[in-house]
């Protein structure tokens, strides 16, 4: 008997040029992935991951701070603009602002986050930096769901690259983006199979 894969209804968050974001999008449309995207948000009218979702006839939502005083009425704004999408998980790829803990509340166990360390090492930004200069040998990626604390929540999937002598941040990032096109989809094609949840995850 063949089994019908349904796809999850993903909405995906970016700041940025939204490298993540066009590999997930690919995937999908390869028929790697079972998601449906169906929209794109981000709180940076600039945003290349926009342009990106426009040229895919994906949904796009911008959602201006400016208009806002703090961030728990923004975070409200955003929560009224995806609730009528009726999303089964949020993808942040490279949204730039912490989440309020009440908007992580009311979508609990179903946003995913990816990081560039290895958590808990180096939450926070600038962490290519930060690895140089503490001498490690191993950097990575991390993917994992969001709580209330800055990078923090069960990681579902963690995947290292060596640091070489010669590096620099700009070469370090760019073997840690690498790693982290191979590991997003895949945590995000475990959610849309079932057999992933904060239970499971580490």
């Amino acid at each position: 008997m063949m089994v019908i894969k349904t796809s999850i209804r993903v909405v995906i968050f970016a700041s940025g040029n939204g490298t993540n974001l066009q590999v997930i999008t690919d995937q999908a449309k390869q028929g790697n992935l079972s998601v449906d995207i169906v929209a794109v948000v981000s709180d940076n009218e600039d945003a290349y991951a926009l342009e990106r979702a426009r040229k895919e006839n994906i949904k796009t939502i911008y959602v201006n701070p400016e208009c806002y005083p703090d961030r728990v009425s923004y975070d409200n704004a955003l929560k009224r603009e995806i609730e009528v999408l009726e999303p089964d998980l949020i993808v942040l790829a490279g949204f730039m602002r912490i989440l309020s803990k009440e908007f992580v509340d009311d979508f609990e166990n179903k946003i995913m986050n990816i990081h560039p360390s290895l958590l808990p090492k180096y939450k926070g930004l600038n962490t290519h930096e930060r690895v140089l200069a503490a001498g490690d040998t191993y950097h990575g990626a991390t993917v994992h769901f969001v709580t209330a604390e800055l990078d923090d929540g069960p990681i579902i999937i963690q995947e290292k690259v060596p640091v070489l002598p010669t590096d620099s941040a700009a070469v370090l990032q760019q073997r840690v983006h690498e790693c982290e096109y191979e590991i997003y989809p895949r945590a995000i094609q475990w959610f849309a199979d079932g057999i992933l949840s904060t239970g499971n995850a580490q």
